[in-house]
């Protein structure tokens, strides 16, 4: 399934734009509860203000708030950034970690968060469970966990490391175009014929070709 899936999404990857490990990691602090979309369209002038993790550390709170505040949850968000940026600064010199033991220690950072970073800073295999992942994995009936620990651990044992963190983008680039949470477009599916799920979806072909999107929603 994960090679038919590779197959049709051969341009999978991380939807967040980035240049370096800290812009990576606040980006993904900043996707929770929104889209990929609406983070790339703040984090522009979060980045031109505060480049890297000593600048944010001395940012004014009501100045970041006011740039994030589109992407929902802002108070939160500002305030888990501020201190990370913090914790950068106090115990890495301001350089975001390479490692998960050292990045699940970080203000509003969980292996989410840090698979992500690994995977697409850095290079170190991860897989990245957020709902579009846990939904597939339990459709294609990979696993019945819904931790999202197990989920990694149980995909993990199935599918070799290092093609961990494209498996979470091939995933992910599913999940957000063809196989929604509601009105899944499995007459489109390259999985079809796989998928124990089958059905949950619109089973004709035109018709769901119609729910197949060729980009993620805004």
């Amino acid at each position: 399934m994960y090679r038919l899936l590779a197959q049709r999404y051969p341009d999978a990857h991380c939807e967040l734009d980035f240049t370096t490990p800290f812009e990576l990691l606040v980006a993904t602090v900043l996707s929770a509860q929104t889209t990929d979309v609406r983070v790339n369209l703040v984090t522009p002038e979060l980045f031109r203000r505060y480049p890297d993790a000593h600048a944010l550390a001395g940012a004014e709170r009501t100045d970041v708030e006011t740039i994030i505040a589109s992407t929902g949850f802002f108070r939160a968000k500002t305030d888990s950034l501020l201190k990370l940026a913090a914790k950068l600064v106090e115990d890495y010199d301001g350089q975001v970690p390479g490692t998960l033991v050292d990045l699940v220690t970080l203000p509003g950072v969980g292996r989410k968060t840090a698979n992500v970073v690994l995977g697409n800073a850095f290079g170190v295999p991860g897989i990245t469970i957020d709902t579009h992942f846990g939904r597939l994995a339990r459709r294609f009936g990979w696993t019945a966990e819904e931790d999202p620990v197990k989920v990694e651990h149980a995909v993990g044992a199935l599918i070799p490391r290092k093609e961990w963190t494209q498996l979470s983008h091939v995933l992910v680039f599913h999940g957000r175009r063809t196989c929604h949470a509601k009105k899944a477009a499995c007459g489109a599916c390259p999985v079809a014929s796989l998928c124990p799920a089958f059905g949950v979806g619109e089973t004709d072909p035109d018709k769901a070709a119609k729910l197949v999107r060729s980009a993620p929603p805004r």
